[in-house]
This record gives structure tokens, sequence and C-alpha cells, in this order.
């Protein structure tokens, strides 16, 4: 018996059969994936997840899947990492890193989705897979197509960095880089998907894609001991993951896996972190605007910078309906971020991750939480991708000649002592 029943619009309730939309055809809604959910309760056992393979598929029951992976077998279960020496800076005694900037195959949380959706489109029995992308997403579009034998399109800004642009064309992709910020090549894939017939992960792909950020919350519970933590601050783009998360929170409260969970719902608040110069998301929860006012991105941090996010009206409701909050960072705070991490916790993320973790850092001192409550910082990608974001901001080396004298001398004169 299926397990995905079809899909249904979030706003005005019309459900469709399983097939590749993502709107709705009668108010232009967003789609999500209806579950059958007497398939899953009091069936689905911590014990039978906790035997699965050690990746993303261990929760295959709860993703809008019929068949086995074909793409992506061995994405997700990234590590949870105690982060006590970032915490203590901020006399906090359960911090945690989500640490996404070491998952399998392109460092970053975007393989999760991708998994996903490449491995619907084979059910859907698209040859041809394509993106709009500001980075992540191309690299891991491109790696899943290589592996799938999927012929591959990827459309990125023309201003992308060079990591991003070289770690999509080393998988083979076609690449096309617009002369455009994202909106506007998200706007231009819109309409190649109408007339081409591809499977666009982030398009008609989309309520499948999206289903993929679940698993983010699901692993966070399980490495917790199956606990949903008191907050998880989580960088905004186009807002899926912030809201998939909470999302997969439920879900697993739903079925009575959690342990600090109930009939009254969980305990976690959900935080936003975004850019100054694009912060659509942040800027609506802040000013308690109804809905987002578009902006146009101008920001290092590129790889979230999307000025009208898809589901930002879905992340400010997740965010208000958690009791979280909001904050934003300049590109400033976003390198002390990523410096932060790095010395603290030895995690080399990203500008987003340097946005998330300014952000915490901003909310921690503004007292947002208790000394023994459980954040996790959410890191979406590693920094590897963005070094000209910090270059020329992190110090340079000290050349010594290969001897004793000339050691001491740079220890003295450069005053290193105190480092060694």
């Amino acid at each position: 018996m299926p397990k995905v029943l079809g899909m249904r619009c979030r706003e005005c309730g019309e459900e469709y059969p399983m097939n590749p939309i993502h709107v709705c055809e009668l108010c232009f809604g967003p789609l999500e994936v209806l579950l059958d959910w007497e398939l899953l309760e009091g069936k689905l056992t911590r014990e039978k997840i906790e035997k699965g393979p050690k990746s993303m598929w261990r929760y295959w029951d709860l993703l809008p899947v019929e068949g086995p992976p074909t793409v992506g077998r061995n994405v997700g279960f990234t590590p949870l990492v105690k982060a006590e020496r970032l915490g203590r800076e901020f006399g906090l005694k359960n911090v945690y890193v989500k640490n996404d900037a070491v998952n399998h195959p392109t460092l970053s949380f975007k393989d999760r989705v991708v998994a996903l959706a490449l491995t619907k489109a084979r059910e859907f029995g698209y040859e041809t897979v394509a993106c709009a992308s500001t980075g992540n997403l191309a690299n891991s579009v491109a790696a899943h197509a290589a592996e799938g034998g999927f012929h591959s399109y990827i459309f990125i800004p023309d201003n992308l960095e060079q990591g991003k642009v070289i770690g999509t064309l080393v998988y083979g992709a076609n690449v096309l880089a617009v002369s455009g910020n994202y909106d506007e090549v998200n706007r231009l894939c819109a309409e190649a998907g109408d007339k081409y017939g591809w499977g666009f992960v982030n398009i008609n792909l989309r309520p499948y894609y999206g289903d993929g950020s679940k698993t983010f919350g699901y692993e966070i519970a399980e490495q917790l001991g199956w606990k949903a933590p008191d907050h998880i601050v989580t960088p905004c783009a186009g807002g899926s993951l912030i809201s998939k998360t909470y999302k997969g929170l439920n879900e697993l409260n739903r079925l009575g896996l959690l342990e600090n969970g109930g009939t009254e719902g969980i305990p976690t608040k959900m935080y936003a972190a975004q850019a100054k110069g694009c912060s659509p998301i942040t800027t609506a929860i802040k000013e308690k605007y109804e809905i987002f006012r578009p902006q146009k991105p101008n920001t290092i941090a590129k790889s979230i910078a999307i000025g009208n996010p898809a589901d930002g009206h879905i992340a400010i409701e997740t965010v208000r309906k958690s009791g979280g909050w909001a904050e934003d960072v300049t590109d400033e705070e976003v390198v002390e971020g990523i410096r932060l991490l790095g010395r603290t916790e030895g995690i080399f993320t990203e500008t987003a991750g340097g946005v998330t973790t300014a952000v915490f850092k901003k909310l921690a001192e503004q007292g947002h939480f208790g000394e023994n409550e459980t954040v996790v910082i959410s890191i979406t990608g590693n920094g590897l991708k963005t070094i000209e974001a910090v270059a020329g901001k992190l110090g340079s080396t000290v050349h010594i000649q290969p001897n004793l004298a000339s050691l001491a001398e740079a220890l003295q004169t450069e005053k290193l002592l105190a480092t060694v």
C-alpha cells in the first residue's frame, strides 16, 4: 500500500495526486506532501530507525518515496557536535553544532534535499534534471545527477564564488551563468521547466525536495537521545529548512518517539538567521509584518541571498508558532561569525554558517537562551567553498628561515609566544 497519499495546498486545502507539480491550480499556494499516518502511527519505532543505514535513509518511512533510494544513498547522519568552548563564551552549557559542512558528497545540507528530489525524479521517469542555485544546490544537483546518470542543467547567478562554480563544473554538468540575481535566475528556470519538461528540483519537484530537510530535524532529535532541543538557530534562504526542521520534529512527536514531546507539542523555539544585505524573513518577523517584503540582495552571504523566498511566509509562520525570534547581521559580523566558530570549535563554515553563528552570538547576548537549555546551531555548508569572504581578514603567515635563531626572532618580534 502506498505511504504517500498525494499532495495538499497549504493555503486552500485543495488536494492533488502525487505528480511533479508544486503550486495549487486554484490559489497558487504551495503544495505539501500527504503521508498515510495510519501506516505509521504505532508501527514506526525508535528501534526500527536505529537499525537503519547510517544515512538520511534511516527515516525512509517518513519520506515521500515509494521505492528504495536510487540516488544519494550515503547522504546525511552528519555529526551533532557538543560546542563546549563556544558555549562557555556565552555562559551556556548545552550548545551543539549540527554540522552539515561535512555532508556527503558536496559538503552542504543541500545533499539531503537533492538525494530525495532525484530519487523522486527517477520514480517520475525524468532523464534530465535542473536547478536554480546560489551555489550549494548547484554542486549537489550536479554531483547527484552524475551519480544517478541524469543529464543536468545548472542555472546560477554570474557573480557566484569560484569555489562553487568549479565545484559544479567538475561533475560534467551544463552550467549556465545568468546575468542577474537569484530571483531573476529562478524566474527564468520556471519558464524553462515549462518549455523543456525537465525535472527542476526546486520548482516542479519542490514538494519532495523540501521534505529532505525534515531529516535534519530527525537527526538532531535522535542524536540528542530522542529529545527535541529547546532552541534551533537556522539560516534562511528560501525558507524551507527552518520550517521543515520544525515539521520533522513535530512528526516524531506525533509518532510518540520523543522523550520530551506530548499532546501539548514540542519545546523547540526556532530562530531565523539572515544577513542584513538580504533579510526579507527576519525583517518581517522583527517588524511584525504580516507578509515579507522582497529585497534586492547585497551581501557576501550569497548562498542564502534570496530576496523573494519561495517559503518565506512559511518560515515566518514557523518562527512565530514556535515562540522563537529572528536576527540579521552585517557582512562584518558574518566574517566574525566564521572566525568565532573556527577558533572555538575547529569548524570552518561558509558565509551562511557565519550568519548563523553571528546570529547565535547576538541572540545569546540578548538573553534568549537559558544556561542549561539545549541550543542547536545549524551549520549548512563548508568554508572551503567561500574562501573569498575571509581572504585577507584572518591575519597572515609569518615567514622564517629553517633555523632556530630565525624561529626565536619571529616568536619575539611577532609576539607569538603567548599563543604557542
